[in-house]
């Protein structure tokens, strides 16, 4: 055992982990108004993302980060992968490994935004709910996904177990128009005084003017979205970071609910105390909370649902089904290299410590299978085989060759 640890001391401590982890787990999903396991909907892993979990979580794992400890945790591993492979190397390897360190970081990163992959999708059993999105970006938006079209949303909401989503792009009415079964609903993304609201239903253009140069115009707003037969929604960070006190104004001047989870990186961090005073406020009014990918065409995967019954809308209406990950942002940013993948290991289920633990065991074996002194890695035994076999026997000083000899524990003696 004590060989084993010294061998291959990252694999037996990741190992460990993975199942240490199982003690305490989280649930795949949260309901974000209760903290407790949903119970409108199942999170169903695709066969192909349980077989690739430690690059399937990892991806995630990287994907719900908030701003600030995104960049604590890029910056921590790019340290400490540029030390590590640094110090273990000589000569100019030594700079290879130092710069190696933050290449493999921020190739991580690229493959979070960007690498087409298998995602988990939400499946509910009583078909009369409606699993929605509220709030989601085309190429039509300033800071849309060049080339991210209408279909290529509806696509990416399909394969994740959403039933319809409201296009909301900035200052830039979706007038749909796009063929096919999945339910893309009109909305808007309007920019107004420190302020985005998402309006939802029959939007019309608006002159934004009236509504840009104060607290008080800009609550106007609602008045008119309601004059125009929509609904209007105080959108994640805007109402966190520039009018948390000023809520009761909202109210009276007739928001129809406030989102509490929000995927874009910016808006992950809203705090835990914060939300439950939202809550609270939403509760007490009856008004609508609501959760949001904001995707914008970057990153495959949601971290949060809406699953919607039918009828009036109120703050019994929907229900915000979160990854646990996502809920966890309001930490320590510096603490991040450490906690996200903590985090992540225990939110894992039994199918994926499964297949952590299968991927550790190979990987360890192949990097543990005998080489000769010198010989480049490969496929261990194997390539050993190979290389006996190809290689020119070797010749006495005086020009004869020497024969190869077997010992009976099939060992080849050292030439005479």
């Amino acid at each position: 055992m004590l060989t084993l640890v010294r061998r291959h001391p990252i694999a037996v401590a990741l190992a460990i982990l993975v199942l240490v982890t199982a003690i305490g787990p989280l649930p795949p999903l949260v309901d974000a108004a209760t903290g407790s396991p949903a119970g409108d909907g199942a999170l169903v892993r695709p066969l192909l993302y349980v077989f690739l979990a430690p690059l399937s979580d990892v991806l995630d794992a990287l994907t719900f980060l908030s701003v600030e400890r995104a960049e604590a945790l890029l910056l921590t591993w790019s340290v400490v992968l540029a030390l590590w492979w640094g110090l273990r190397s000589r000569g100019w390897r030594r700079i290879a490994g130092a710069v190696a360190g933050p290449v493999v970081v921020v190739a991580f990163a690229a493959a979070t935004v960007a690498l087409p992959r298998p995602v988990p999708r939400l499946t509910v059993s009583d078909s009369s709910l409606a699993v929605v999105d509220y709030h989601a970006h085309t190429q039509a938006s300033h800071d849309g996904r060049k080339g991210w079209t209408a279909s290529d949303l509806a696509q990416w909401h399909a394969r994740q177990g959403f039933t319809g989503s409201y296009v909301t792009d900035h200052n830039s009415i979706f007038m749909g128009g796009v063929p096919g079964t999945f339910n893309l609903l009109q909305g808007v993304e309007w920019s107004v005084f420190d302020q985005h609201v998402i309006a939802l239903g029959p939007v019309q253009p608006i002159d934004r003017s009236e509504f840009d140069h104060s607290t008080a115009a800009m609550l106007r707003i609602f008045a008119e979205l309601h004059r125009q037969g929509a609904v209007g929604i105080a959108s994640l960070p805007e109402y966190w970071r520039n009018h948390f006190d000023e809520l009761d104004q909202f109210i009276g001047a007739g928001v129809d609910g406030f989102e509490i989870v929000t995927c874009a990186p910016k808006a992950l961090g809203f705090p835990a105390g914060a939300r439950h005073d939202v809550l609270e406020l939403a509760q007490r009014h009856d008004l609508l909370v609501i959760g949001a990918s904001d995707n914008h065409g970057w990153g495959a995967v949601t971290c949060v649902w809406n699953v919607t019954s039918p009828g009036p809308k109120g703050f019994r209406t929907n229900h915000v089904l979160a990854r646990p990950l996502a809920l966890l942002q309001d930490g320590p940013a510096a603490s991040a290299g450490v906690t996200q993948f903590w985090f992540m290991l225990r939110g894992l289920s039994w199918a994926e410590r499964a297949s952590w633990l299968t991927w550790i065991l190979v990987i360890a074996i192949y990097l543990g299978l005998p080489r000769r002194r010198g010989q480049r890695a490969g496929v261990g035994i194997l390539a050993r085989s190979l290389s006996l076999k190809t290689e020119p026997p070797p010749v006495q000083p005086g020009g004869g060759v020497v024969e190869r000899r077997r010992s009976s524990a099939g060992h080849t003696p050292p030439a005479e």
